[in-house]
């Protein structure tokens, strides 16, 4: 059976055209109305992605995308009336792969579903692995790991891609622009500063002080590199 994409959505109405929207695009669809629901069918069904309405009655949404995230790789997408650029930045600081703000264009939706899920069948690819500073990091494509020191460190999707991108051209400086076509996969006004997000986030896992970074480096007024030493295979 299919995957589901699980829609987290306590007003009936707007879980109804999104779910009839995704089922259009021949996608199978959960819906559920609490975090305690959503957590019970992720743990059942392991979604490809989940729709997370911010404002849920029994849980904060943002407590329950942490909560989420420590199930797996599992993408997902907020959906909530909070517009502000900072509530979008903390939103992907808490690990989101996306940010759909209400009310929200259902074709849009399909649309950022569908480039999540993308984006993490790129990172699942057939690629040989890439390994820096004699074995110290490894970016696995194909079984979606990053181990550093030795030990596996747990990344979202969207932060696999971004790692990624840079680790493919190491010494290249990339813009926030370029990293946001090439690693997020959309182009929309605002989300450059979202790539800063998903970097603090990957600093605070892979460097051993990530307020004075030595993998991935930051070119003031330019945007971000990756400063390991390829191994040869």
């Amino acid at each position: 059976m299919q995957r589901p994409i699980l829609i987290v959505e306590d007003d009936f109405k707007i879980a109804r055209i999104i779910k009839a929207y995704l089922e259009g695009a021949d996608f199978r669809v959960i819906h559920v109305d609490t975090a305690a629901a959503a957590l019970e069918k992720a743990q059942q069904e392991l979604p490809l992605a989940v729709i997370l309405d911010l404002g849920l009655p029994d849980k904060s949404g943002e407590e329950l995308c942490q909560e989420l995230k420590e199930l797996g790789d599992l993408p997902v997408i907020m959906l909530t009336a909070k517009a502000s650029e900072e509530e979008r930045i903390t939103g992907f600081a808490l690990g989101a792969d996306d940010y759909v703000v209400k009310p929200a264009s259902p074709r849009e939706l399909v649309y950022r579903v569908k480039a999540v899920l993308k984006r993490a069948d790129t990172t699942s690819g057939g690629e040989r692995p890439l390994s820096f500073n004699q074995g110290d990091v490894v970016l696995d494509g194909k079984r979606h790991t990053l181990t550093r020191h030795g030990q596996t460190v747990a990344i979202t999707p969207t932060e696999f891609k971004l790692l990624a991108t840079l680790a493919a051209a190491p010494g290249r400086t990339f813009t926030r622009d370029e990293l946001v076509s090439k690693a997020l996969g959309y182009q929309f006004e605002g989300y450059e500063r979202s790539v800063d997000a998903h970097i603090k986030n990957l600093r605070q896992k892979i460097e051993t002080d990530s307020r004075n970074p030595e993998l991935i480096k930051t070119v003031y007024g330019v945007g971000y590199l990756f400063s390991g030493e390829r191994d040869e295979l």
